[in-house]
């Protein structure tokens, strides 16, 4: 479903369908969309169907015009696995596809990803970004950072209130390093960007054993390529709190505005019986005041 908003997330168009309906057993699951470097506007969701969805889910992949208007038909890609993140572009033009899957031999899951440098037409051999006997690793954010590096923030899916995990590449995302801790615990699904300041801020959902907390995680940009926790100085701000008997949020998304204002959304049920999405808005001065000097 597409809805759009002309007023910064006040308020929404009425809902309309990108896809069929899917059925119990075969269906759309986890879309993102994201914003290619020629302006157009790209969704990527996978589809799951039949008994081992983790390991047999396919990658859709549609391509709109800049305002998302239009929007063609979609590339099905044989990328088996869950929950991609965001098509990313870099800037040297690559396009990166990430998801995760079972490990049949462990029994643990594994993020991967695949690359094109000819936009789309040709893909890379499936490339292993992390895989760890310890972990259950999933659910990436993968963030752009300078000379080449790329740096990924994984879930840990044991549900033991691991530390949000990363793992950091030097080449475009061919090769990437051991597993290492970041200063946020417990944290889920991390959508991870750039803000206007290059200040690092992750959205995640917060689960020392269950789900109640989606927060908000601010890093600086220079503390991205740090291994060892304590070198990495984070700030930690709530964005909201489920109330519901049976909770369930916190796979969220964002952006900023020319003028610095942050927009969240945010899967959540809250008050009602069924998952919805709220927004949120929020200024950088909401999160850091100025320096206060004393008059006296």
């Amino acid at each position: 479903m597409i809805t759009e908003s002309l007023d910064r997330g006040r308020t929404w168009s009425a809902k309309r369908s990108l896809t069929e309906k899917g059925k119990r057993d075969d269906y759309f699951n986890c879309a993102r969309i994201s914003k290619l470097r020629d302006g157009r506007l790209a969704i990527i969701c996978d589809k799951l169907s039949g008994f081992d969805k983790e390991n047999t889910a396919v990658t859709y992949v549609w391509y709109g015009d800049k305002e998302g208007n239009n929007w063609g038909e979609p590339v099905v890609l044989p990328f088996n696995g869950i929950v991609p993140d965001k098509l990313l572009q870099l800037k040297n033009g690559r396009l990166i596809i990430s998801n995760h899957s079972r490990n049949t031999k462990n029994n643990k899951l594994e993020q991967h990803l695949w690359y094109s440098n000819d936009e789309g037409k040709t893909w890379s051999d499936r490339i292993t970004v992390a895989a760890d006997d310890r972990y259950n690793l999933c659910e990436a954010s993968i963030l752009e950072c300078d000379n080449n590096t790329l740096v990924a923030f994984l879930r840990e899916n044991s549900f033991k209130g691991y530390d949000l995990l990363k793992v950091i590449s030097y080449d475009n995302g061919e090769t990437w390093s051991s597993v290492y801790n970041t200063p946020i615990n417990c944290g889920h699904r991390p959508t991870s960007g750039f803000l206007s300041d290059n200040t690092v801020m992750i959205t995640y959902r917060y689960i020392p054993v269950w789900m109640h907390n989606v927060f908000v995680a601010f890093l600086k940009k220079q503390d991205l390529l740090e291994t060892e926790r304590q070198n990495q100085k984070v700030r930690i701000m709530p964005l909201d709190y489920d109330r519901n008997y049976e909770p369930d949020l916190g796979y969220t998304g964002w952006t900023q505005f020319d003028d610095g204002e942050i927009y969240v959304v945010n899967y959540i049920k809250d008050d009602s019986s069924k998952a919805h999405i709220r927004g949120y808005s929020f200024y950088p001065d909401d999160v850091v005041l100025p320096e206060i000097k004393n008059d006296i």
